[in-house]
């Protein structure tokens, strides 16, 4: 099983049986192509409508080969960014689909869509989309029940609230799983400070293989490595991507 960084959040899986392709957005090196052409099935995966998680040109794949099957949020076709007919399976929080070759579980998040577990040969795969506490650095400040105005954001925010919120799609998770082969998990910092605090709550609850950042495009690829001081604390492997194109052996 090899895991290959595309652009951003988006991640191809190769499987002996499958490929999967999770969040496609932008493909600067051209490292999806040679995929397509494997004669596996592919499975694409799309977390929700925002334009560095969604591209409609994932459905021009179909003119280039059969056996892709589509498994998208149900928000993209909610905010019109496809048709009902574009996808093989919709989901919203809580919906399921399996096929025999993958079991798939939506499960939510804390901006739009939602986040992905994927079973398949044995492996248990979670990819984040935008789960995650995406306001901690406005936590040091915040006292329960009081928002905090942000410029960046330009609206008020509660902080307290939304940790609460993030902490609670955790607790669904684990209804669902305690335990990942290969996590894929915003580690952002334009965020500002506090930007790993999410990804080192999610560690702290799950059993966790490998844990891959991402996300971290704006922010540079050794911003996202910061995440490993924390995974090493836990004896988790990280991986420290430093390019498009390169791949991780998943034993």
């Amino acid at each position: 099983m090899t895991l290959t960084y595309v652009f951003h959040s988006c991640f191809v899986l190769e499987t002996e049986m499958s490929i999967l392709i999770f969040d496609y957005w932008l493909d600067l090196n051209g490292v999806v192509p040679p995929f397509l052409k494997k004669d596996k099935p592919v499975y694409v995966f799309s977390s929700h409508f925002h334009e560095d998680h969604f591209n409609s040109a994932i459905f021009e794949w179909r003119m280039q080969r059969e056996g892709i099957t589509y498994i998208l949020s149900k928000d993209i076709y909610k905010h019109r960014r496809a048709n009902k007919e574009d996808a093989d399976v919709w989901l919203t929080k809580g919906g399921t689909w399996s096929d025999g070759t993958i079991s798939v579980w939506a499960l939510g998040s804390t901006d739009s869509g939602v986040s992905w577990i994927v079973e398949t040969e044995g492996r248990r795969i979670f990819h984040a989309g935008d789960l995650n506490n995406w306001y901690a650095r406005f936590l040091p400040d915040a006292k329960p029940g009081e928002t905090i105005y942000s410029e960046e954001f330009d609206e008020e925010i509660d902080p307290i609230a939304y940790e609460k919120q993030y902490l609670g799609e955790l607790k669904d998770i684990r209804k669902i799983a305690d335990s990942f082969n290969v996590v894929m998990f915003p580690i952002d910092g334009r965020i500002g400070n506090g930007y790993t605090l999410g990804g080192r709550q999610f560690i702290e609850r799950f059993k966790v293989g490998l844990f891959v950042p991402m996300h971290f495009v704006a922010s540079g690829f050794e911003s996202a490595w910061r995440m490993k001081e924390f995974t090493d604390e836990k004896n988790i492997p990280f991986w420290k991507i430093s390019r498009e194109g390169d791949s991780y052996s998943i034993v």
